[in-house]
């Protein structure tokens, strides 16, 4: 990122309160610009930062947000109940008095000599308990303490001071890193970032694991973010996140929870990966099932809940999971979300795609797990492809919901059967005829059976979702090449990153690097050459 001189002549500004930073050579560093906050990363592959995750901080920060304007909502809505019982139990106080009083009269003991009032010390427990009652109204509601936030695998403390500097009504927000160099580099961002970061943000040397079951029930808020994979660090962070609070999530082992190595998946989250065209959303269905730690009881079973062989191709069934089949998303959340951004537009830099997710998000079926892929529809059958339209268009007129997913831009979710399914396709392949295929091929299977279900490929008026029909973007291109994760710190970059950093990174590395040498090796000439 280039910030001039600048960014230079700033950093040289702030070098007296930077203890951590005794360099001030501009090829030495890059200032890193990001939201409200900035960061000091020194040319050196030492402590990670993965620019293409401006899109995971952006949306973390919006719901932290949302998150924070709920608990005001539920708070004020106890208090609100808590005041209302109380006015209705002091205007049924008088009621209970004047009740006490006839009994006792009826009885015709006199007053004073009612066994309530012969110990002073039943007079204070009757005092003590009445003062619940008492009314707050006139004070206001008060407001709830602000969340307390960890950050349990920090890096630079990118994250951390976004949070502090970007989140009204935040609280103390904890980083930790069990890597020295990066709790270096965090103190020295935090520094660097002013007196905000200064009051709001901490950093410590610990591991994450051991921190968070030595501060149960502590943080409102837990945001776990590593490189690889949060399995390690999620029977942990559940026991620190108080009741109600909430837990941030990241996986970067998409590859794993994806399928290329299902047994390492299932040896981590404890669930079988199953490689198809939805397979991102059953890799964030298999880290739910993780999370979840409910305690289940198995019991030996009766047989298959399924039959051996598919009904419509006749092959066998490959088995995966267990995965959450619950809705992933609530849509009230999801709304609020979006409502947030689009109203603070400027203040997220990742604010076009973050909104495009959302969007399509808020148009996603909750109660459908996983989707179909209409391009694999048809390379099953060796067919053309209906238009999406089309396709939609049969399935809601044959009486079913039908919507996109967030995933990918060519999955289809809906409620309607596979055999419904495979009788619009077959409907379809009526009249645009295939190629003859071996019989023993599972398109020729599909299609040698009649369809129980005549297709209406007429055009459905909810056929397109309100994004589609407004021209909204909802899945945009990388906004610049070599866009992804990048090297794990520490790494040394040489030539074999070319596809992963770009040329010009990894030509600047292997550059500096070979100045450094030649610079220590004149040093050691120098130093070790006899005076003439």
């Amino acid at each position: 990122m280039d910030e001039g001189e600048g960014s230079h002549e700033k950093l040289q500004h702030k070098s007296s309160s930077c203890n951590g930073l005794t360099s001030v050579d501009p090829n030495d560093y890059t200032i890193i610009k990001e939201g409200e906050a900035e960061i000091i990363m020194l040319a050196k592959n030492e402590v990670f930062y993965n620019k293409a995750q401006v899109n995971n901080r952006d949306l973390s920060i919006a719901v932290l947000r949302t998150f924070i304007s709920k608990r005001k909502e539920e708070h004020a809505a106890m208090l609100a109940k808590r005041n209302k019982a109380a006015c209705k139990a002091s205007e049924d106080a008088p009621g209970a008095i004047e009740e006490a009083a006839k009994s006792m009269r009826d009885s015709g003991k006199p007053n004073g000599e009612c066994e309530v009032h012969m110990d002073p010390s039943q007079n204070e427990s009757c005092d003590i308990s009445l003062e619940p009652f008492k009314t707050t109204e006139g004070r206001g509601p008060e407001e709830p303490k602000p969340p307390k936030v960890l950050e349990a695998l920090a890096a630079s403390g990118l994250r951390a001071l976004r949070y502090a500097c970007e989140v009204e009504g935040i609280g103390k927000v904890v980083a930790l890193d069990n890597d020295k160099v990066s709790v270096e580099a965090c103190k020295r961002n935090i520094r660097y970032n002013g007196s905000v970061a200064l009051s709001k943000v901490e950093s410590h040397l610990a591991d994450a694991r051991v921190f968070m079951l030595t501060h149960l029930k502590e943080f409102e808020v837990v945001d776990l973010d590593p490189y690889g994979s949060p399995s390690v660090f999620l029977d942990s962070a559940v026991q620190s996140v108080v009741d109600g609070g909430m837990l941030m999530c990241t996986a970067t082992d998409m590859a794993v929870l994806c399928g290329s190595n299902g047994e390492v998946c299932y040896s981590k989250y404890g669930s079988y990966p199953l490689r198809g065209k939805y397979c991102h959303e059953m890799a964030l269905r298999i880290l739910l099932a993780c999370i979840e730690n409910k305690s289940v009881r198995y019991l030996p079973g009766f047989g298959p809940v399924v039959p051996q062989e598919c009904s419509d191709c006749k092959k066998k069934f490959n088995m995966g999971g267990p995965i959450w089949s619950a809705p992933i998303h609530d849509q009230e959340w999801v709304d609020s979300i979006l409502a947030n951004v689009k109203s603070m537009k400027s203040c997220y830099p990742a604010y076009d795609r973050i909104s495009a997710v959302l969007t399509t998000i808020s148009e996603e079926l909750v109660d459908v797990p996983l989707f179909v892929s209409l391009h694999s529809l048809c390379a099953t059958l060796k067919c053309t492809s209906p238009s999406a339209v089309m396709f939609r268009s049969a399935v809601i007129n044959g009486g079913y919901r039908i919507s996109g997913t967030h995933v990918n831009p060519l999955g289809l979710k809906s409620d309607a059967p596979m055999d419904v399914i495979w009788d619009i396709m077959r409907c379809w392949v009526k009249n645009h005829p295939v190629k003859a295929q071996s019989p023993d091929q599972s398109g020729s299977v599909i299609l040698a059976k009649e369809p129980t279900l005549q297709a209406n490929f007429a055009r459905a008026v909810a056929s397109l979702s309100k994004a589609q029909a407004k021209k909204v973007a909802r899945f945009l291109p990388n906004p610049e090449r070599h866009w992804g994760p990048k090297l794990r710190a520490g790494r040394q970059i040489t030539s074999k990153h070319v596809s992963l950093l770009g040329p010009d990174a990894v030509n600047n590395s292997i550059n500096h690097e070979g100045d450094e040498c030649n610079a220590k090796r004149h040093k050691t000439d120098n130093s070790t050459s006899s005076p003439s």
